[in-house]
């Protein structure tokens, strides 16, 4: 009785506890949301536009500013690589305490690397990956990946300075003439992958999602396919039905080699595996791939190798 009695006392001042403090808890919850909604209102996106010298694609809360290398003539195995097929550079800016997160992905030339390496960790950007994501290119180009959290123009500025180091261009020019249409059977395309694909300077993209949140500084990194954790993948068609295609497939350690094996197995060649950050949970790791065949054939391949990863279907 006594046991029961004490228990009975417990619980009474629990509630009392909670009575007296829930409002305040219930105000500490939310606080980081309510901060990063604030940041976000605070931030100068028309300075960060001006800064860089083009407007973002706005997802939600992330400006996402693209630097495709447009100045470089890449050829693989035959095919003229479309900036939209590997060769699309970008920054992305999500609010966070204190300013912004950035992320990005620097297509570069060999000789650039150092002079935008050195100019970026002057100006406090961190360098998370240096790597090639493709084999046999003429040239060859690699891949910066950076990351900084603090003043967005601040972080824009530097971005930008460190891009003058390389012949990647400041400017946006108008196209000479419209995107060629992608001749290529997207509905089927659409069906085997099982999201809906778009098309983007005579290339058909999809962004497949992850099941599985990614955090990154006890952040979400959220939208995924702007903040570059979605599984991306890309067709540029060749002629007669086929197509190039290339991306990478974001995965858990458990999930490499079941998806190398997937796409070899489809005549897919598997060109590079890496990483992209350094504290992001879970930890991932990113396969880049390529091959040019029957478009179809191919996205089997791909289905087949996305079936082996915790992604989503629409």
């Amino acid at each position: 009785m006594r046991k029961m009695t004490a228990v009975l006392i417990g619980a009474a001042a629990c509630a009392a506890i909670l009575g007296a403090t829930g409002q305040r808890l219930g105000r500490d919850m939310l606080t980081p949301f309510l901060s990063t909604a604030h940041a976000a209102e605070a931030i100068d996106w028309q300075k960060i536009d001006e800064t860089l010298g083009r407007k973002a694609a706005v997802s939600d809360d992330v400006h996402r500013y693209g630097f495709p290398r447009t100045d470089l003539a890449v050829t693989l195995d035959g095919v003229t690589i479309k900036p939209a097929l590997a060769l699309g550079g970008w920054v992305a800016f999500k609010p966070g305490h204190g300013g912004a997160m950035v992320m990005g992905d620097l297509v570069l030339l060999e000789t650039e690397i150092n002079p935008v390496m050195a100019k970026m960790i002057a100006d406090g950007i961190e360098i998370t990956a240096v790597h090639n994501h493709l084999l046999r290119a003429s040239p060859a180009t690699f891949y910066m990946h950076v990351a900084g959290h603090g003043d967005p123009v601040k972080l824009a500025s530097a971005i930008h300075a460190a891009l003058a180091e390389s012949k990647t261009p400041l400017t946006v020019a108008a196209p000479a003439s419209p995107p060629p249409a992608v001749d290529l059977d997207t509905a089927k395309l659409d069906q085997i992958i099982g999201v809906k694909g778009q098309a983007n300077g005579g290339v058909y993209q999809f962004n497949v999602k992850r099941r599985d949140p990614v955090m990154q500084e006890g952040m979400a990194l959220t939208p995924v396919g702007p903040m570059g954790v979605a599984i991306g993948i890309n067709f540029q068609p060749t002629g007669g039905g086929k197509a190039a295609i290339t991306g990478d497939f974001v995965l858990t350690a458990d999930e490499v080699n079941p998806v190398i094996l997937a796409l070899r197995t489809h005549g897919i060649e598997v060109t590079a595996l890496h990483s992209h950050m350094l504290d992001e949970q879970p930890r991932l790791f990113f396969m880049h791939f390529w091959a040019n065949d029957d478009a179809v054939r191919l996205a089997e391949g791909l289905r087949a190798a996305l079936d082996k990863t915790a992604s989503t279907k629409s």
